[in-house]
């Protein structure tokens, strides 16, 4: 380790620490300080070009996932030196966890799915209920064409969103504040499933128990939406989401309550 990256995340411990302490009443139940430090700073020597980032920036950075109880040791969330900028982003699965910790109504599952050429996928109304079937091929890396996210609640109900791929790229051009980071490089698969994961959520009422909380959730998102004066007029495009709810479930198949011209 370079004597610049030890100075750094030197100084970040203590920066971090020193927030955790006057921060802990906008902290989540269950949230462990001592743990969390530990974590971060095991993460931290092992992020590349951590050094050429001010430590009181990488600390409020990190102070993001302490407010929504993620763990960056365990990826469900991570802080990525980009554009000389430390950037806060969530994982697939720190977004599952947050939907099930901040959701009003108790989730069983929530989860989300690619679509590749080959795979069998439906969307129609049968007896007057929106009905989603999916088959996917076994084993099947074709080209993505799409991806939907379902979220299941304890009380039986149900929501569920889609997206083809122009639609995800189209937000990843446009949106993305790390279009070419190594999440949509690297693992587009994930990409996806986060992009119409988080835009089902959006549906999801939530209780935060702090401003903190709800301002980190905002700021989780890889999404930007006002980056300049012509993306503060571009619409949200995960504001239009559809309200379905769950009536049965078959093999193979989701039944929703909705009329057919409330059918995607």
């Amino acid at each position: 380790m370079s004597d610049k990256k030890e100075l750094v995340l030197k100084e970040t411990h203590s920066r971090l620490n020193q927030l955790l302490a006057t921060k802990m009443e906008a902290m989540p139940k269950d949230f462990n300080q001592t743990r969390f430090l530990q974590n971060c700073m095991t993460v931290l020597q092992d992020t590349k070009g951590i050094e050429n980032c001010h430590p009181v920036s990488i600390a409020r950075t990190l102070l993001k996932g302490a407010f929504l109880g993620l763990d960056f040791f365990q990826r469900e969330c991570y802080a990525i030196p980009y554009g000389g900028e430390l950037q806060f982003q969530t994982d697939y699965k720190g977004e599952t966890k947050m939907a099930k910790k901040y959701s009003i109504r108790d989730i069983k599952d929530i989860y989300a799915k690619v679509v590749r050429k080959g795979d069998e996928f439906k969307e129609e109304i049968v007896a007057g209920q929106q009905v989603v079937d999916f088959k996917p091929l076994p084993f099947n890396d074709a080209e993505i064409i799409g991806a939907f996210a379902v979220v299941l609640y304890q009380d039986g109900g149900m929501e569920y969103e889609t997206m083809s791929t122009k639609q995800i790229e189209g937000i990843r051009d446009n949106f993305s504040k790390m279009k070419n980071g190594l999440m949509w490089t690297k693992t587009p698969e994930e990409a996806y499933k986060k992009t119409v994961l988080r835009r089902l959520t959006k549906k999801i009422e939530k209780d935060f128990a702090s401003i903190d909380q709800a301002k980190a959730y905002e700021e989780s998102s890889d999404m930007q939406f006002k980056q300049d004066e012509q993306k503060q007029d571009a619409k949200d495009p995960f504001a239009d989401a559809v309200d379905v709810e769950f009536t049965e479930e078959t093999e193979g198949q989701v039944r929703l309550d909705g009329e057919a011209d409330g059918a995607k």
